[in-house]
């Protein structure tokens, strides 16, 4: 059963405090441990989760939560951490979400806005500050800004460096915030945020880590340090 989700003020205010944006990315987890994982996520403190399941339709993104995940909303809404879906409106709206995720290619936020209405965080994906200012002028509620580096998730885009985020950061953090994202990892955590992110998407270092919810309270603790 869907769970109501956070008002969009108060989504809008985790968002601007949130330092790690979490992605349950079906394409590392297995069905049978969906909730599992969210949950460990969850544990580790994780402050904004994004569910992303490329390779399926919207009906199988919603037909996947309800058989796999059916408690996701109310896990996420117990923790207080606004839930995400990628791409899917209308699953969205399904699952009350707290918002959705769309790339450059997914439309226009008006289009979004017709399903969704006007109480939903809408995120867009960018990759070039033009981009990231046009998502901002749109009246997008937050960006990812991304990938820095080279990524599986997104195979055959080449990452856009870290030389444009201190600009991003500069025109764009001060209305909304912005996440960067590709190819982060603890490795390189700290040229990242040494290059001016405040932000940041990691996906694989945490959903491939043997204690996901250790991984995630130790990537919590660095930004902390960072702040």
């Amino acid at each position: 059963m869907a769970i109501a989700g956070m008002e969009k003020v108060a989504v809008s205010h985790k968002l601007k405090r949130a330092r790690l944006y979490g992605i349950l990315d079906m394409g590392y987890v297995q069905k049978d441990t969906m909730q599992q994982v969210a949950g460990q996520l969850l544990q580790g403190g994780v402050e904004v989760l994004q569910l992303r399941a490329k390779g399926y339709d919207g009906a199988g993104v919603l037909a996947l939560v309800r058989e796999w995940a059916p408690d996701l909303g109310e896990m996420c809404r117990s923790y207080g951490v606004p839930l995400i879906v990628n791409d899917f409106a209308e699953v969205a709206v399904a699952l009350a979400a707290d918002g959705v995720h769309i790339g450059q290619d997914d439309g226009s936020l008006a289009a979004v806005r017709a399903v969704v209405g006007e109480e939903m965080i809408v995120g867009r994906s960018t990759h070039s500050p033009e981009q990231a200012m046009a998502a901002v002028d749109e009246g997008f509620d937050y960006i990812g800004f991304g990938p820095l580096f080279p990524t599986p998730t997104k195979q055959g885009r080449p990452g856009i460096g870290l030389e444009n985020i201190p600009l991003v950061e500069r025109e764009v953090a001060g209305r909304i915030p912005v996440f960067c994202i590709g190819g982060i990892v603890p490795e390189n955590l700290e040229l990242v945020l040494a290059s001016g992110a405040r932000r940041v998407v990691i996906v694989s270092a945490l959903l491939q880590a043997q204690d996901v919810a250790a991984a995630t309270h130790n990537l919590i603790s660095k930004l902390q340090l960072n702040t």
